[in-house]
């Protein structure tokens, strides 16, 4: 390939980019529920602006191109809300995803103080929760999504991040 990936917090300038492979990358997600709607499907690209601004947000480049995207926020109760993890379908299964929630984490747990990381992710969505579990998540139950899809509910403690800040 000849350049390297990197990681970096997302910019006002991404989010154009973001809005379009996120559309790309949950066509899959889609599929495998039989539902078009699912949220990353239907969010507009003022929301993704939104979301860039306010929350955590971290871009993988290649080069100028943006080829992978996360998304978190601390919320009231002091846990880190991780969402909307994509990487290109060509570059998947590299190790970008991982990368990522590295950055998100890091960046959640000693700038903003989450305590724990908590993600959501569809029943069906195999690769996803092997990626998550292998990154130290654990399922700590179940709920349903806006959009109607059944989902996993997984967690990690942010202390790893904490005692080495």
């Amino acid at each position: 390939m000849g350049m390297s990936v990197t990681i970096s917090v997302a910019t006002e300038q991404d989010a154009e980019q973001i809005f379009r492979l996120q559309y790309l990358c949950f066509q899959s997600e889609a599929a495998l529920y039989g539902n078009y709607r699912i949220d990353p499907l239907v969010q507009s690209l003022d929301s993704v602006r939104q979301e860039v601004t306010a929350d955590c947000v971290y871009v993988a480049r290649l080069g100028e191109e943006v080829v992978g995207s996360v998304r978190g926020r601390v919320t009231e109760d002091g846990s880190a809300s991780i969402g909307k993890l994509c990487v290109h379908p060509r570059l998947q299964g590299h190790g970008i995803g991982a990368r990522l929630l590295r950055a998100a984490e890091s960046a959640l747990a000693e700038e903003r103080g989450a305590k724990v990381f908590r993600l959501h992710t569809g029943h069906r969505s195999e690769g996803n929760l092997r990626l998550y579990r292998r990154v130290g998540y654990q399922a700590v139950g179940t709920s349903q999504g806006n959009d109607g899809v059944p989902m996993i509910v997984l967690e990690k403690p942010a202390e790893a991040y904490v005692a080495t800040a």
